[in-house]
Order: C-alpha cells, then structure tokens, then sequence
C-alpha cells in the first residue's frame, strides 16, 4: 500500500487529488493540509510514503515545508506540484530535496503514475519542466577540479550521471549507450551510492553545482 499526504491551500485541489488517489486499490490517502507547517506535522504523525506539496501556501512555503519534511522523515519522498511559469521556484526546490516535479493540470492518470515512479525510488521530473529548466536556471561554478567523491566514478557511471543530469529517463539512456535497461538502472544505483545522494534530481543538482554539466544559455 501507498501512503499519500496532500499538502494544497485549495480544498478543491486537495478534494480532486484525493478523489483520484483514493481510487487506486493500492492507494491510500493518510491525511490532508492546507498550509506548509501543517504539512510538516501531518509527515511527522503519519510518515506517508509520499506527501503532494504545493509550492505557494500560508504560513510555511512549500520549499521550506520540503526542506523540513526531508529532515524530519527521510523516508517520505516529495513530489512538488507547480503551476506554468513556476520554473525559477523548482531549482530551489530540487536543492530543498524534492524528489519530482508535476505540473497541476496534468490528466489524472500522468498523476497516478508519477505517485508510483517517486515511490519506486525515480525521480520525476516533467518533461515540460525539465529540459527548460536545466538550460535556463542551473547555475554551475566556476571552472575547475571535480570534488574528490567524483573520482570514485567510473567512466561510464560519469557518463551516465551527465545523461541523468540531461533530464533523459533510463531507457533513453540505454538507447544512447546501446546498452541494457536493465544496465543502465545499475550504472544510476551505483552512481546514487557512491555519490551519497538521494535520488536523481539530486544527481542532476550535484552534475551542475561541480561543474560535471555546464547549462547551455540561450
């Protein structure tokens, strides 16, 4: 079974999330909170599998409630709900520790399978957002030495991180390498392990913040 939070200001938004979720016999919805701190203790109380934040709420933004959430109960993993022309808010977020990204309007079944792909262990990031964001708002460092954990890669297992960092899923890049799905899942498992990072939108924040990527500008 998987547990799902709603964290939403709008109690339509919240009452259609739940109406959707709640229909899957694998689905079960732990509770629901109209603010960001509300959020935050809804996580502590209930340890859901999964919490829907929403980025603009009362009280406590959902950046800050992500940050906190991530601390408080590492086993909950948060799928950020944005709205178009909210791009410049998910950079943030992915640093905050969000695991992926939905836009509001999305058909109710992209919504149920996106809840399944972050609690899988992938992160999501939709592919409206992703490619965008990456080119527009990644701010890489100066030029210079990688950190020391990087040297603990491989060739390939740099390769395949610079893919993810990319925004490709793991069969795209297994059609780019001609390489296996089945491969390619091991190459990200032991990137993830080797660098200590959580998930893949980690990995993409690391490939930009030491410069392992360099964001094209328009």
């Amino acid at each position: 079974m998987i547990r799902i939070a709603i964290a939403d200001d709008q109690a339509l938004v919240r009452g259609g999330f739940r109406m959707i979720l709640a229909a899957q016999p694998d689905f079960e919805v732990v509770g629901e909170a109209a603010d960001g701190r509300a959020a935050v203790d809804l996580c502590r109380g209930t340890t859901p599998d999964i919490v829907l934040m929403d980025i603009r709420m009362p009280v406590l933004d959902g950046l800050e409630a992500t940050r906190r959430v991530v601390i408080g109960s590492p086993s909950t993993r948060v799928l950020m709900l944005t709205t178009f022309g909210e791009d410049d808010f998910v950079w943030l977020a992915m640093n905050a520790g969000a695991s992926g990204f939905l836009l509001k309007d999305v058909p109710p079944e992209d919504l149920v399978g996106a809840v399944r792909t972050v609690h899988r262990g992938d992160a999501l990031l939709a592919p409206s957002i992703t490619r965008r964001l990456i080119e527009e708002f990644a701010s890489g460092p100066q030029p210079g030495a990688a950190p020391q954990s990087v040297e603990a890669l491989t060739e390939r297992e740099r390769e395949v991180l610079g893919l993810i960092a990319g925004g490709l899923t793991n069969a795209e890049i297994a059609k780019q390498l001609i390489l296996g799905e089945t491969t390619v899942k091991t190459h990200v498992t032991r990137v993830l392990s080797k660098l200590e990072l959580r998930d893949r939108v980690q990995a993409v924040v690391f490939a930009y913040e030491t410069g392992l990527v360099r964001p094209r500008r328009r």
